[in-house]
Protein backbone atom coordinates (compact mmCIF):
# COMPACT_ATOMS: atom_id res chain seq x y z
CA UNK A 1 0.00 0.00 0.00
CA UNK A 2 0.96 3.36 -0.52
CA UNK A 3 0.45 6.04 2.09
CA UNK A 4 0.53 9.63 1.49
CA UNK A 5 -1.14 11.37 4.76
CA UNK A 6 -0.80 9.84 8.45
CA UNK A 7 -2.17 10.88 12.07
CA UNK A 8 -0.41 9.87 15.14
CA UNK A 9 -2.48 10.11 18.55
CA UNK A 10 -0.61 10.33 21.34
CA UNK A 11 3.07 12.36 21.22
CA UNK A 12 4.75 11.59 24.12
CA UNK A 13 8.44 9.53 23.90
CA UNK A 14 7.02 7.47 21.29
CA UNK A 15 4.32 8.67 19.19
CA UNK A 16 6.09 12.58 19.06
CA UNK A 17 9.71 10.85 17.42
CA UNK A 18 7.34 8.71 15.21
CA UNK A 19 5.58 11.21 13.65
CA UNK A 20 8.52 13.44 12.99
CA UNK A 21 10.16 10.43 11.33
CA UNK A 22 7.60 9.91 9.00
CA UNK A 23 6.98 13.70 8.47
CA UNK A 24 10.83 14.18 7.83
CA UNK A 25 10.57 11.32 5.19
CA UNK A 26 7.83 12.74 2.85
CA UNK A 27 4.45 12.14 4.43
CA UNK A 28 1.58 14.55 5.97
CA UNK A 29 1.23 13.86 9.62
CA UNK A 30 -1.20 15.21 11.97
CA UNK A 31 -0.14 15.11 15.50
CA UNK A 32 -2.26 14.59 17.89
CA UNK A 33 -2.49 14.29 21.85
CA UNK A 34 -5.15 15.97 24.12
CA UNK A 35 -2.66 17.61 26.37
CA UNK A 36 -2.80 21.57 25.39
CA UNK A 37 0.42 22.46 27.07
CA UNK A 38 1.98 19.60 24.65
CA UNK A 39 0.26 21.25 21.53
CA UNK A 40 1.19 24.61 22.34
CA UNK A 41 4.45 23.94 23.25
CA UNK A 42 5.21 21.98 20.16
CA UNK A 43 3.54 24.43 17.92
CA UNK A 44 6.30 27.37 19.48
CA UNK A 45 9.14 25.16 18.08
CA UNK A 46 10.19 23.30 21.11
CA UNK A 47 9.79 20.05 22.44
CA UNK A 48 8.22 18.89 25.81
CA UNK A 49 11.06 15.95 25.57
CA UNK A 50 14.30 15.93 26.63
CA UNK A 51 15.87 12.89 24.24
CA UNK A 52 18.73 13.13 22.32
CA UNK A 53 18.67 14.40 18.51
CA UNK A 54 15.03 14.75 18.94
CA UNK A 55 14.13 18.47 19.32
CA UNK A 56 16.23 18.92 16.17
CA UNK A 57 13.88 16.07 14.18
CA UNK A 58 11.00 17.85 15.72
CA UNK A 59 12.00 20.95 14.17
CA UNK A 60 13.28 19.58 10.95
CA UNK A 61 9.63 17.98 10.89
CA UNK A 62 7.52 21.78 11.38
CA UNK A 63 9.73 23.20 8.60
CA UNK A 64 9.41 20.77 6.32
CA UNK A 65 5.85 21.55 6.58
CA UNK A 66 5.05 17.91 6.71
CA UNK A 67 3.90 17.90 10.31
CA UNK A 68 0.91 19.78 12.35
CA UNK A 69 -0.16 18.98 15.50
CA UNK A 70 -3.93 19.61 17.45
CA UNK A 71 -5.91 18.30 20.13
CA UNK A 72 -8.31 16.49 17.76
CA UNK A 73 -7.52 13.71 14.83
CA UNK A 74 -8.38 14.02 11.49
CA UNK A 75 -8.84 12.11 8.13
CA UNK A 76 -5.94 10.17 6.87
CA UNK A 77 -4.46 6.81 5.27
CA UNK A 78 -3.69 5.82 8.52
CA UNK A 79 -3.80 6.21 11.96
CA UNK A 80 -1.35 5.25 14.79
CA UNK A 81 -2.11 4.85 18.34
CA UNK A 82 0.52 5.69 20.81
CA UNK A 83 -1.18 6.50 23.72
CA UNK A 84 0.25 5.50 27.69
CA UNK A 85 -1.68 1.89 29.21
CA UNK A 86 -0.61 2.51 32.69
CA UNK A 87 -1.11 0.36 35.50
CA UNK A 88 -4.38 0.95 37.46
CA UNK A 89 -5.17 0.05 41.30
CA UNK A 90 -4.97 -4.09 41.81
CA UNK A 91 -2.20 -3.67 38.84
CA UNK A 92 -4.43 -3.82 36.15
CA UNK A 93 -3.76 -2.63 32.19
CA UNK A 94 -5.41 0.94 32.37
CA UNK A 95 -6.74 0.97 29.17
CA UNK A 96 -8.93 3.96 28.85
CA UNK A 97 -6.34 6.32 26.53
CA UNK A 98 -6.57 3.57 24.17
CA UNK A 99 -10.41 3.79 24.09
CA UNK A 100 -10.54 7.32 23.92
CA UNK A 101 -8.16 7.37 21.25
CA UNK A 102 -10.03 4.29 18.95
CA UNK A 103 -13.56 6.39 19.78
CA UNK A 104 -11.78 9.27 18.33
CA UNK A 105 -10.59 7.83 14.82
CA UNK A 106 -14.36 5.93 14.70
CA UNK A 107 -15.47 9.69 12.84
CA UNK A 108 -12.75 9.75 10.31
CA UNK A 109 -12.20 5.98 9.46
CA UNK A 110 -12.97 5.12 5.43
CA UNK A 111 -12.43 2.58 3.26
CA UNK A 112 -9.03 1.10 2.78
CA UNK A 113 -7.85 3.05 6.19
CA UNK A 114 -4.57 1.24 7.99
CA UNK A 115 -4.96 1.54 11.75
CA UNK A 116 -2.08 0.67 13.87
CA UNK A 117 -1.63 0.22 17.59
CA UNK A 118 1.76 0.55 19.36
CA UNK A 119 0.82 1.54 22.55
CA UNK A 120 1.80 -1.59 25.22
CA UNK A 121 -1.23 -3.88 25.76
CA UNK A 122 -2.54 -7.11 27.41
CA UNK A 123 -2.81 -10.07 24.78
CA UNK A 124 -5.92 -9.56 22.59
CA UNK A 125 -6.45 -6.15 23.14
CA UNK A 126 -6.01 -5.68 18.79
CA UNK A 127 -8.66 -8.12 18.16
CA UNK A 128 -11.11 -8.15 21.53
CA UNK A 129 -11.30 -4.42 22.13
CA UNK A 130 -9.69 -2.36 19.50
CA UNK A 131 -11.43 -3.84 16.93
CA UNK A 132 -14.74 -3.62 18.16
CA UNK A 133 -14.59 0.16 18.56
CA UNK A 134 -13.45 0.61 15.51
CA UNK A 135 -16.54 -1.91 13.78
CA UNK A 136 -18.68 1.43 15.25
CA UNK A 137 -17.75 3.12 12.28
CA UNK A 138 -19.74 0.94 10.43
CA UNK A 139 -16.76 -0.80 8.52
CA UNK A 140 -15.52 -3.33 9.69
CA UNK A 141 -11.61 -4.67 9.95
CA UNK A 142 -9.76 -6.55 7.90
CA UNK A 143 -12.83 -6.60 5.04
CA UNK A 144 -13.24 -2.52 4.56
CA UNK A 145 -9.65 -1.40 6.73
CA UNK A 146 -6.58 -2.78 7.94
CA UNK A 147 -5.90 -3.43 11.88
CA UNK A 148 -2.55 -4.00 13.38
CA UNK A 149 -0.42 -3.98 16.16
CA UNK A 150 3.53 -2.85 16.19
CA UNK A 151 5.22 -2.30 19.21
CA UNK A 152 7.80 0.12 20.28
CA UNK A 153 11.33 -1.50 21.26
CA UNK A 154 13.73 1.11 21.92
CA UNK A 155 15.62 2.42 24.47
CA UNK A 156 15.11 5.97 26.00
CA UNK A 157 18.42 8.04 25.39
CA UNK A 158 18.52 5.87 21.91
CA UNK A 159 15.38 6.16 20.94
CA UNK A 160 15.71 7.93 17.50
CA UNK A 161 18.69 5.64 16.68
CA UNK A 162 16.59 2.48 17.99
CA UNK A 163 13.58 3.56 15.70
CA UNK A 164 15.37 2.98 12.38
CA UNK A 165 17.61 0.54 13.26
CA UNK A 166 15.90 -1.93 15.37
CA UNK A 167 13.46 -5.35 13.90
CA UNK A 168 10.25 -3.95 13.76
CA UNK A 169 7.20 -6.26 14.71
CA UNK A 170 4.14 -6.06 12.91
CA UNK A 171 1.39 -8.42 13.58
CA UNK A 172 -1.98 -8.05 11.38
CA UNK A 173 -5.46 -9.19 11.89
CA UNK A 174 -4.78 -10.77 8.92
CA UNK A 175 -1.80 -11.20 6.42
CA UNK A 176 -3.09 -8.27 4.63
CA UNK A 177 -3.13 -5.99 7.25
CA UNK A 178 0.66 -7.08 8.41
CA UNK A 179 1.82 -6.22 4.99
CA UNK A 180 -0.07 -2.87 4.95
CA UNK A 181 1.71 -1.97 8.15
CA UNK A 182 5.02 -3.08 6.41
CA UNK A 183 4.42 -1.02 3.35
CA UNK A 184 4.20 2.15 6.25
CA UNK A 185 6.78 1.71 8.73
CA UNK A 186 9.26 0.89 5.18
CA UNK A 187 9.20 4.50 4.41
CA UNK A 188 11.69 4.85 7.49
CA UNK A 189 12.73 1.77 9.28
CA UNK A 190 15.96 0.21 8.21
CA UNK A 191 16.07 -2.60 10.60
CA UNK A 192 14.26 -6.05 9.44
CA UNK A 193 10.47 -5.80 9.14
CA UNK A 194 8.96 -9.14 10.93
CA UNK A 195 4.97 -10.10 10.20
CA UNK A 196 3.31 -12.15 12.60
CA UNK A 197 -0.60 -11.71 13.57
CA UNK A 198 -1.60 -9.30 16.31
CA UNK A 199 -1.78 -11.37 19.80
CA UNK A 200 1.71 -12.56 18.42
CA UNK A 201 2.85 -9.49 18.31
CA UNK A 202 1.17 -8.09 21.46
CA UNK A 203 3.03 -11.03 23.22
CA UNK A 204 6.40 -10.50 22.12
CA UNK A 205 6.89 -6.98 23.77
CA UNK A 206 5.42 -8.52 26.97
CA UNK A 207 7.77 -10.82 27.30
CA UNK A 208 11.13 -9.00 25.87
CA UNK A 209 9.99 -7.00 28.96
CA UNK A 210 9.33 -9.75 31.34
CA UNK A 211 12.33 -11.41 30.34
CA UNK A 212 14.34 -8.40 31.57
CA UNK A 213 12.29 -8.00 34.91
CA UNK A 214 12.69 -11.55 35.98
CA UNK A 215 16.59 -11.22 35.17
CA UNK A 216 17.31 -8.20 37.09
CA UNK A 217 14.92 -9.66 39.74
CA UNK A 218 17.64 -12.70 39.96
CA UNK A 219 20.53 -9.94 40.27
CA UNK A 220 18.44 -8.57 42.93
CA UNK A 221 18.60 -11.57 45.06
CA UNK A 222 21.87 -12.21 44.17
CA UNK A 223 22.71 -8.79 45.46
CA UNK A 224 20.71 -9.48 49.12
CA UNK A 225 22.64 -12.68 49.35
CA UNK A 226 25.82 -10.87 48.48
CA UNK A 227 25.39 -8.26 51.50
CA UNK A 228 24.07 -11.45 53.61
CA UNK A 229 27.31 -13.77 52.60
CA UNK A 230 29.82 -11.08 52.80
CA UNK A 231 30.33 -11.15 49.14
CA UNK A 232 30.52 -8.13 46.72
CA UNK A 233 27.72 -9.10 44.56
CA UNK A 234 29.77 -6.76 41.46
CA UNK A 235 32.94 -9.09 41.72
CA UNK A 236 30.56 -11.79 41.73
CA UNK A 237 28.72 -10.74 38.64
CA UNK A 238 31.92 -10.40 36.39
CA UNK A 239 33.25 -13.36 37.46
CA UNK A 240 30.14 -15.53 36.69
CA UNK A 241 29.54 -13.53 33.19
CA UNK A 242 32.62 -15.07 32.02
CA UNK A 243 31.17 -18.47 31.78
CA UNK A 244 30.49 -18.51 28.05
CA UNK A 245 26.52 -19.17 28.86
CA UNK A 246 26.06 -16.62 31.66
CA UNK A 247 25.14 -12.82 31.18
CA UNK A 248 23.89 -12.04 34.98
CA UNK A 249 22.23 -8.53 34.83
CA UNK A 250 23.25 -5.72 37.05
CA UNK A 251 21.35 -5.34 40.23
CA UNK A 252 20.04 -1.77 41.85
CA UNK A 253 17.32 0.14 43.96
CA UNK A 254 14.58 -0.99 41.71
CA UNK A 255 13.10 -0.94 38.01
CA UNK A 256 11.30 2.07 36.72
CA UNK A 257 10.35 3.56 33.25
CA UNK A 258 6.88 2.63 31.30
CA UNK A 259 7.89 -0.96 30.42
CA UNK A 260 9.57 -3.36 32.62
CA UNK A 261 8.16 -2.49 36.05
CA UNK A 262 4.69 -2.30 33.95
CA UNK A 263 4.75 -4.57 31.43
CA UNK A 264 4.92 -8.10 32.97
CA UNK A 265 1.48 -7.32 35.25
CA UNK A 266 0.13 -7.18 31.72
CA UNK A 267 0.59 -11.04 31.32
CA UNK A 268 -0.16 -11.58 35.41
CA UNK A 269 -3.62 -10.24 35.14
CA UNK A 270 -4.45 -12.14 31.94
CA UNK A 271 -3.38 -15.68 33.46
CA UNK A 272 -2.73 -15.06 36.87
CA UNK A 273 -2.60 -19.04 37.74
CA UNK A 274 -0.23 -19.36 35.01
CA UNK A 275 2.13 -16.49 35.83
CA UNK A 276 3.97 -17.13 39.24
CA UNK A 277 7.16 -16.51 38.40
CA UNK A 278 6.54 -13.29 36.67
CA UNK A 279 4.53 -12.44 39.62
CA UNK A 280 7.35 -13.10 42.04
CA UNK A 281 10.04 -10.80 40.08
CA UNK A 282 7.59 -7.90 40.11
CA UNK A 283 7.02 -8.31 44.05
CA UNK A 284 11.15 -8.74 44.25
CA UNK A 285 11.84 -5.92 41.83
CA UNK A 286 9.25 -3.51 43.37
CA UNK A 287 10.65 -4.30 46.73
CA UNK A 288 14.23 -2.78 46.45
CA UNK A 289 13.28 0.71 46.94
CA UNK A 290 12.36 -0.34 50.84
CA UNK A 291 15.46 -2.62 50.71
CA UNK A 292 17.60 0.37 50.06
CA UNK A 293 15.96 2.54 53.10
CA UNK A 294 16.45 -0.08 55.80
CA UNK A 295 20.23 -0.19 54.25
CA UNK A 296 20.49 3.70 54.94
CA UNK A 297 18.97 3.20 58.50
CA UNK A 298 20.89 0.57 59.32
CA UNK A 299 24.39 2.55 58.33
CA UNK A 300 23.02 5.67 59.83
CA UNK A 301 22.59 4.16 63.44
CA UNK A 302 18.68 3.12 63.08
CA UNK A 303 17.15 6.67 62.52
CA UNK A 304 16.63 8.42 59.66
CA UNK A 305 14.81 11.17 61.54
CA UNK A 306 16.41 14.86 60.93
CA UNK A 307 19.45 13.29 58.87
CA UNK A 308 20.42 15.72 55.89
CA UNK A 309 20.39 13.19 52.97
CA UNK A 310 21.52 14.54 49.20
CA UNK A 311 20.08 12.58 46.96
CA UNK A 312 21.58 12.29 43.46
CA UNK A 313 19.06 11.48 40.76
CA UNK A 314 15.35 10.90 40.28
CA UNK A 315 15.07 9.47 37.02
CA UNK A 316 14.50 5.62 36.65
CA UNK A 317 18.35 5.10 34.89
CA UNK A 318 20.94 6.63 33.99
CA UNK A 319 21.68 9.84 31.33
CA UNK A 320 17.60 10.22 30.81
CA UNK A 321 14.78 12.64 31.74
CA UNK A 322 12.03 9.93 32.69
CA UNK A 323 10.80 10.10 35.68
CA UNK A 324 8.07 7.26 35.32
CA UNK A 325 7.71 4.74 37.81
CA UNK A 326 11.17 5.64 39.13
CA UNK A 327 13.01 3.85 42.43
CA UNK A 328 14.56 6.90 42.87
CA UNK A 329 11.67 9.06 43.95
CA UNK A 330 10.07 5.96 45.70
CA UNK A 331 13.11 5.96 47.87
CA UNK A 332 13.10 9.93 48.69
CA UNK A 333 9.69 9.66 49.23
CA UNK A 334 10.44 7.21 52.04
CA UNK A 335 13.08 8.94 53.43
CA UNK A 336 10.90 11.65 53.63
CA UNK A 337 8.04 10.12 55.51
CA UNK A 338 10.51 8.51 57.80
CA UNK A 339 11.67 12.43 58.59
CA UNK A 340 14.73 12.66 56.52
CA UNK A 341 15.70 16.28 55.43
CA UNK A 342 16.40 14.92 51.83
CA UNK A 343 18.05 17.50 49.31
CA UNK A 344 17.47 16.05 45.81
CA UNK A 345 19.00 16.93 42.26
CA UNK A 346 17.88 15.19 39.13
CA UNK A 347 20.20 17.23 35.78
CA UNK A 348 18.48 15.71 33.26
CA UNK A 349 14.96 17.06 34.50
CA UNK A 350 14.84 20.01 36.38
CA UNK A 351 11.08 20.27 36.99
CA UNK A 352 11.62 16.62 38.87
CA UNK A 353 10.12 17.15 42.44
CA UNK A 354 9.64 15.18 45.57
CA UNK A 355 6.90 16.41 47.99
CA UNK A 356 8.31 17.51 51.20
CA UNK A 357 12.00 17.01 50.15
CA UNK A 358 14.11 20.10 48.86
CA UNK A 359 15.01 20.28 45.21
CA UNK A 360 18.63 21.92 44.60
CA UNK A 361 19.43 23.92 41.30
CA UNK A 362 23.00 22.56 41.35
CA UNK A 363 24.96 19.62 42.25
CA UNK A 364 27.05 21.77 45.10
CA UNK A 365 23.91 23.08 46.52
CA UNK A 366 22.61 19.59 46.46
CA UNK A 367 25.53 18.48 48.50
CA UNK A 368 26.38 21.59 50.62
CA UNK A 369 25.77 20.65 54.18
CA UNK A 370 24.80 17.08 54.20
CA UNK A 371 25.77 13.98 56.21
CA UNK A 372 25.60 11.65 53.56
CA UNK A 373 25.15 11.48 49.99
CA UNK A 374 22.85 8.61 48.16
CA UNK A 375 23.71 8.03 44.93
CA UNK A 376 20.45 6.63 43.27
CA UNK A 377 20.67 7.36 39.82
CA UNK A 378 25.09 6.42 38.12
CA UNK A 379 24.16 10.00 35.25
CA UNK A 380 27.11 10.74 34.47
CA UNK A 381 27.98 13.88 36.10
CA UNK A 382 27.37 12.22 39.19
CA UNK A 383 30.29 9.96 38.84
CA UNK A 384 32.46 12.56 37.61
CA UNK A 385 32.19 14.27 40.64
CA UNK A 386 35.27 15.01 42.06
CA UNK A 387 35.43 13.18 46.01
CA UNK A 388 37.78 15.85 47.49
CA UNK A 389 35.54 18.72 46.24
CA UNK A 390 32.39 16.94 47.36
CA UNK A 391 34.43 16.36 51.12
CA UNK A 392 34.63 20.35 51.04
CA UNK A 393 30.58 20.64 50.85
CA UNK A 394 29.44 17.34 52.94
CA UNK A 395 29.65 17.87 56.59
CA UNK A 396 29.86 14.47 56.92
CA UNK A 397 31.32 11.19 55.42
CA UNK A 398 29.15 8.71 54.40
CA UNK A 399 28.19 7.97 50.76
CA UNK A 400 25.43 5.32 49.97
CA UNK A 401 26.10 4.10 46.19
CA UNK A 402 23.04 2.30 45.11
CA UNK A 403 24.36 1.77 41.72
CA UNK A 404 27.68 0.43 42.46
CA UNK A 405 28.88 2.87 40.10
CA UNK A 406 31.42 5.07 42.15
CA UNK A 407 35.34 4.87 41.81
CA UNK A 408 35.82 3.18 45.26
CA UNK A 409 39.12 3.69 45.95
CA UNK A 410 38.58 7.68 45.05
CA UNK A 411 36.34 7.94 47.51
CA UNK A 412 37.88 6.34 49.96
CA UNK A 413 41.17 7.90 49.31
CA UNK A 414 39.28 11.36 50.15
CA UNK A 415 38.30 9.85 53.50
CA UNK A 416 34.62 8.78 52.71
CA UNK A 417 32.51 5.48 54.50
CA UNK A 418 31.33 3.75 51.31
CA UNK A 419 28.16 1.25 51.63
CA UNK A 420 27.14 0.00 48.11
CA UNK A 421 24.56 -1.67 47.30
CA UNK A 422 24.99 -5.36 46.62
CA UNK A 423 28.14 -5.52 48.89
CA UNK A 424 28.72 -7.25 52.59
CA UNK A 425 30.83 -5.97 55.12
CA UNK A 426 33.60 -8.34 54.10
CA UNK A 427 33.17 -7.43 50.72
CA UNK A 428 35.11 -4.78 49.70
Amino acid sequence: MAFQSLCVLGLGYIGLPTASSFATHGLRVHGVDVNEKIVSTLRAGESHLREPGLRTLVQAAFHSGNLTVDQRPTEADAFIIAVPTPLLAGQRADLSYVDAAAESIVPHLRPGNLVILESTCPPRTTVDRLAPILARSGLQPGADFRLAYSPERVLPGHILREMIDNARVIGGIDRASAEAGRDLYAVFVRGDILLTDATTAEMVKLMENTYRDVNIALANEFAGLAEAFGVDVWQAIELANRHPRVQILRPGPGVGGHCIGIDPWFLVEAAPEMTPLIKQARLVNDGRPAHVVEVLRGQLGGQLAGRRLAALGLAYKSDVDDLRQSPAIAIVQALVEAGAEVTTYEPMAAAGRVEGATPAENLDQALRGADALVLLVDHKPFLDLDPAHAASLLSGRQVFDMRGALDRPAWRQAGFELTILGVGRDGG
